[in-house]
């Protein structure tokens, strides 16, 4: 949204208002002193900056048949997870620090079945092709992905009654005792899979690894102690 300019509006002619408004703020800075007011213009020109960037971000005219083929059908499907896998990565590639991608619709307490697969086709291949990306371009060192959810799902079948049938579909509940999660890049070492649960994937077993865990893997990425 407001990405565009309005209909009459060219860019040579936001760029002019901007540059007037900035004026009088700058104008108004100098009678009050007032550092907010300075804020205020460096917003203004991080909005058009961010504005002015996103026509060359979205435009995959320049990107190899074989990059977009790894992403699959779905990368021309504005707003697919396959999509905004690969803009994931031209956002890394100008220098955007951090990006999060989300997919919703796993909370599966009635349409396991029919479902779960969906959202892994979704996933899957797109996901593995932004790693790939990544590290066929020499970014992947210094990149850390990152991969999980909120919590793990219960090891055996729940019974829910389904909202639009009225019958009992079975699906999985939450279950915060045992999940997984999946890092790549960042300079870690990578090939290893960490700990391991019970035959009925209900508690962990060896190396437990909390989501406090992995959340200072990630600060030590970043270098923050």
């Amino acid at each position: 949204p407001y990405l565009a300019n309005p209909a009459g509006v060219s860019r040579q002619a936001r760029r002019a208002l901007l540059d007037d408004i900035a004026a009088m703020n700058a104008a108004h800075l100098a009678d009050y002193g007032d550092p907010e007011i300075d804020t205020r213009i460096a917003q203004y020109e991080m909005a058009f900056a961010m504005q002015a960037s996103v026509p060359d971000l979205v435009d995959f005219s320049d990107e190899p048949r074989h990059v977009l083929d790894r992403y699959g059908p779905d990368v021309h499907v504005k707003g697919s997870f396959a999509y905004n896998c690969l803009i994931a990565r031209r956002l890394l590639e100008r220098g955007t620090r951090f990006v999060q991608l989300m997919h919703a619709g796993w909370d599966q307490h009635g349409n396991l079945f029919t479902q779960l697969e969906i959202q892994c086709k979704d996933t899957e291949g797109p996901s593995a092709a932004l790693v790939q990306d990544l590290k066929e371009r020499g970014m992947l060192a210094d990149t850390l992905v990152a991969w999980g959810g909120e919590f793990g799902r219960t090891p055996r079948l729940e019974n829910s009654v389904g909202s639009q049938t009225g019958v009992m579909q079975p699906g999985r509940d939450h279950w915060p005792q045992a999940q997984s999660a999946l890092i790549a890049g960042g300079g870690l070492r990578m090939g290893q899979v960490v700990g391991a649960t019970n035959s009925k994937a209900e508690f962990p077993t060896e190396r437990p690894y909390s989501p406090q865990d992995l959340l200072a893997t990630i600060y030590r990425h970043l270098g923050i102690d």
